[in-house]
């Protein structure tokens, strides 16, 4: 059998993460289990797939303004370029039972830059794996695209992070993540709609302006928990505990004890590293915090990307302007429930 020639789509949404955030780095799970709560958003990493007539796979990323190109009887090479995609593509063309495999060429595109702390890599990894799972017939349930990807980047490509994102993007929706020293479990969450419009009511998302690469910040939070740094310890411990309290808040609809709680998550999260904040965050934090701001926090490793911010309502419009006064750009965003999809463009 062989690929159809239709083209084919996919996207996969991005996530905020509200607590639990550094839980989910080897080896805290194997050693004392993670846990993390989080919601997918209306961002999305986008990527098309059109079948050629050649035996020529083209890579094309907006993002990185790079495109690669190389031949199917030729072997993949990870040379950093657009690592990611090429990974992807080059274990999912040794699948069993794929089709037959012909070039094709794949445009990736997202809503939010490398380094955005929306987990946009890890997005992306998720949708290319999903898409050319499907132009190959090849049948992945969200766990099994999850698990591909999380091996593909921590282990194969070697690149530090987390195990959270890739599951928040092949599930979507509000997700209470563990993280064992054997398995992942994602509960989905049966949050009341009353409760996701008052929440999103009530929360801004800002850009700090300044992207970041966490490399660095998760091999500092490793080294100090291995050490057996107290702050360490005590921050990842806390936030799995706050994490199952967040969870508890949402699901009774309670927001502004979620706001609260937020701002312990970062109070917390700021103890794994001394990398994690900045002048610009902590500023940006207590600026919130004294206009009408319950809680904030980064949404990612820290040292820049987005943050999120819980707001009392009529003084949400304080907060966006002391915000926007200090050069960050603000907005709103609403949560989604759908994961990683695919579709067929006819024609």
């Amino acid at each position: 059998m062989t690929p159809t020639r239709s083209t084919l789509r996919a996207r996969a949404p991005l996530r905020v993460s509200f607590a639990g955030g550094g839980t989910d780095v080897p080896p805290f799970p194997e050693r004392e289990g993670g846990a993390v709560l989080s919601s997918t958003i209306n961002r999305y990493a986008y990527s098309t797939l059109r079948p050629r007539s050649d035996s020529t796979i083209t890579v094309q990323s907006l993002d990185y303004g790079d495109t690669v190109d190389f031949a199917l009887d030729n072997p993949v090479v990870l040379d950093g370029r657009l690592d990611l995609p090429k990974a992807a593509i080059k274990h999912l063309l040794e699948y069993p039972h794929a089709f037959k495999p012909t070039g094709f060429d794949l445009f990736l595109h997202t809503n939010a830059p490398p380094g955005s702390g929306l987990g946009s890599s890890s997005a992306v990894m998720v949708s290319v794996i999903a898409l050319v799972a499907a132009h190959l017939g090849v049948d992945l349930t969200p766990h099994e695209i999850a698990e591909q990807a999380v091996r593909l980047e921590r282990q194969d490509l070697g690149i530090a992070g987390g195990l959270q994102d890739q599951y928040a993007a092949a599930f979507g929706g509000f997700n209470f993540i563990e993280f064992g020293a054997r398995e992942v479990t994602v509960y989905p969450l049966r949050v009341r709609e009353a409760t996701v419009h008052e929440l999103e009511h009530n929360i801004l998302l800002a850009f700090t302006g300044h992207t970041r690469t966490a490399d660095h910040i998760i091999e500092d939070q490793v080294t100090r928990y291995e050490g057996g740094h107290v702050d360490a310890l005590s921050g990842l411990r806390a936030q799995k505990q706050i994490a199952h309290a967040m969870k508890q808040s949402l699901l009774r609809g309670d927001v502004s004890d979620f706001g609260h709680l937020l701002d312990q998550a970062w109070q917390e999260k700021r103890k794994l590293s001394a990398r994690i904040s900045t002048p610009l965050i902590d500023e940006a934090v207590a600026v919130a915090l004294a206009n009408g701001a319950l809680g904030a926090k980064v949404t990612g490793a820290g040292g820049g990307g987005h943050m999120i911010f819980v707001c009392e309502f009529e003084r949400k419009h304080l907060v966006a302007e002391k915000l926007l006064a200090m050069g960050m750009s603000v907005g709103e965003f609403t949560f989604t429930q759908q994961g990683v999809t695919t579709w067929r463009v006819e024609g």
